[in-house]
């Protein structure tokens, strides 16, 4: 999935996560400087995540996505409603998504310094998440 429909399928799935309270695209939200992501006000604070992507192997910009189903992804639930990491995975999750085959949450990995997550789709695409 590339990053613009990534984004919007991102949007529609976080809006009807409990504990927000508002989602909307970067744009929206008047940042220019990055293309693709959303803000999101959960809790009582807004978290602004950049979505940037890279291809299937073989694939080309300037042609259509092979979309690939299979077994959506595992994710663990959180308590955690605060817009973070851990939410969004946690939100991503309960999509429970035909083309999501994995999602790898950064902060979990050894040495981390950096919130986000990779989100693994099932034709080899990836999305990247990244906490602004």
């Amino acid at each position: 999935m590339r990053p613009e429909r990534f984004q919007d399928w991102l949007i529609d799935t976080v809006k009807n996560t409990p504990g927000t309270s508002r989602v909307q695209s970067l744009t929206e939200a008047g940042d220019t400087k990055h293309p693709f992501g959303i803000a999101v006000t959960a809790g009582s604070r807004e978290v602004r995540w950049q979505i940037t992507g890279q291809l299937a192997d073989g694939e080309k910009h300037d042609t259509p996505t092979a979309e690939v189903d299979g077994a959506p992804a595992a994710w663990t639930d959180t308590t955690v409603q605060d817009g973070g990491e851990e939410w969004l995975a946690a939100a991503i999750g309960r999509a429970e998504s035909s083309k999501i085959a994995k999602i790898e949450r950064w902060s979990t990995r050894e040495g981390a310094n950096q919130h986000g997550m990779t989100v693994f789709f099932h034709n080899g695409a990836r999305a990247f998440v990244r906490q602004l």
